[in-house]
């Protein structure tokens, strides 16, 4: 547990671990080539050290060494069958990534999970990798622990995204690496697109087209990867945990370094920006095929917008963080087709609906919407839920920085899947953060 407290302002510079999904995505393409790929700046949370041992179970040598990760693969279609079950632990990543990644090689493996990530719906991946041959056998044919059963000489295919998600693009992707042929992804929205830029930063070659009915992404099959030296920039949605709170208390003025500015990652940022933020974009530079800058954060005086659907995809992460910011801003902030926050670690809208309401904010939601009715002030006072999701026990941490009463968060043991040393990069700047115990 631990007690937040008011803040005064807070002030200084601060660097963000680097980017979760892209150092998933790192360690998986640097197993799929032949040779070492060195990994700078990799985030070392808990979901990407299961990303980690699931690609040792299958055969690559993946070691620490003078600050930097090395990855030994044995390229595209190297994998081995895993001796053991494949523990995902928390990470959905993990597990959808990986199960593409192998489908289209001829092993066995088994996916397990805890209890959240037990819970959550793997049908958006099993049903198209079905598609070209894989066999799942899934609990309740949807849900963890699941059989994999890889198939070789698989051909490629044509898919259309029922769900805009990047785990699933990227699932398909993986698979399409060691088909033959062209496989073909097509999404309604642009989703995370850090697949497709490390695949080209490996060497590899995706084309992208704009259609009538969204994205369409063609893979060829069989290429051959090349191992490289990866840079991860500083992870967006961890640092918008640093913005909001910048933006929330009065006299605030903090820099952070190096944030990942690619474009399908930044949606949280526009919407900040049209609800009167002050934030200046310095130090733009290209670091691995993805765009990286300098963020000056100051306080600043909000006003609630309605979300352009258009963004969604590029903030999920960011909308229980954008909730706490709603909360202090002025008017109503609306956020609709939301759906895919009740699939989350937690029902991601229940949970920040029932914190914020204890906390005497004005919430209406739905099953995929929330609407915050903004106020002067957060009265705070309470003990909260965080369901054991990590984005909700970091939200109510920023929001108890500007609440008039000191907010107790219930657990802080599930940060440590995304953001290791979180509240110690608070502390730094000015946190009032105290009582830490039993985390």
């Amino acid at each position: 547990m631990i007690t937040v407290h008011k803040s005064k302002k807070l002030s200084g510079f601060i660097s963000i671990p680097g980017d979760k999904s892209i150092s998933h995505r790192a360690i998986i393409f640097g197993s799929l080539c032949v040779g070492k790929t060195t990994v700078i700046g990799l985030l070392e949370s808990e979901d990407v050290q299961r990303t980690i041992e699931a690609v040792r179970q299958l055969g690559a040598k993946v070691d620490k060494k003078d600050g930097k990760w090395e990855v030994y693969g044995f390229g595209v279609g190297g994998f081995t069958s895993p001796e053991n079950v494949i523990d995902c632990g928390n990470s959905g990543t993990t597990c959808r990534l990986i199960m593409g990644a192998i489908s289209t090689t001829p092993i066995t493996a088994i996916f397990v999970g805890d209890k959240s990530l037990s819970q959550r719906p793997m049908d958006r991946v099993i049903e198209p990798l079905s598609k070209i041959g894989v066999k799942c056998s899934a609990r309740d044919g949807s849900f963890l622990p699941i059989t994999l059963e890889g198939i070789s000489s698989a051909m490629p295919n044509d898919f259309e995204a029922k769900v805009d998600s990047a785990q699933v693009k990227s699932a398909i992707l993986l698979a399409g690496l060691n088909s033959r042929g062209t496989t073909k992804y097509v999404e309604r929205t642009l989703t995370r697109d850090h697949t497709e830029r490390m695949l080209m930063a490996f060497g590899g070659k995706i084309k992208t087209e704009k259609t009538e009915n969204g994205y369409a992404h063609y893979l060829q099959g069989l290429q051959e990867l090349k191992p490289q030296e990866i840079t991860i920039p500083s992870d967006p949605s961890s640092a918008s945990f640093f913005i909001a709170t910048a933006l929330m208390v009065e006299g605030s003025d903090i820099t952070i370094k190096n944030i990942c500015m690619n474009e399908t990652r930044i949606g949280f940022l526009k919407v900040v920006n049209k609800m009167g933020a002050r934030i200046e974009v310095n130090n733009k530079k290209t670091i691995c095929g993805e765009l990286v800058a300098d963020l000056r954060v100051k306080y600043s005086r909000l006003k609630g917008v309605e979300v352009p659907e258009n963004l969604v995809a590029s903030m999920i992460d960011e909308f229980p963080i954008l909730s706490v910011l709603a909360a202090l801003a002025e008017g109503k902030t609306v956020m609709r087709e939301i759906g895919e926050l009740k699939v989350k670690e937690s029902d991601r809208i229940f949970s920040m609906a029932k914190g914020l309401r204890q906390c005497g904010v004005d919430v209406e939601f739905g099953e995929d919407y929330m609407i915050v009715k903004g106020r002067k002030e957060v009265r705070g006072g309470q003990m909260i839920n965080t369901f054991n999701d990590h984005r909700i026990a970091m939200s109510f941490i920023c929001l108890g920085q500007v609440a008039q009463r000191p907010i107790k968060i219930s657990e802080t043991i599930s940060i440590s899947t995304s953001f290791p040393g979180f509240i110690e990069k608070f502390k730094e700047i000015g946190a009032n953060l105290s009582n830490q115990t039993n985390q």
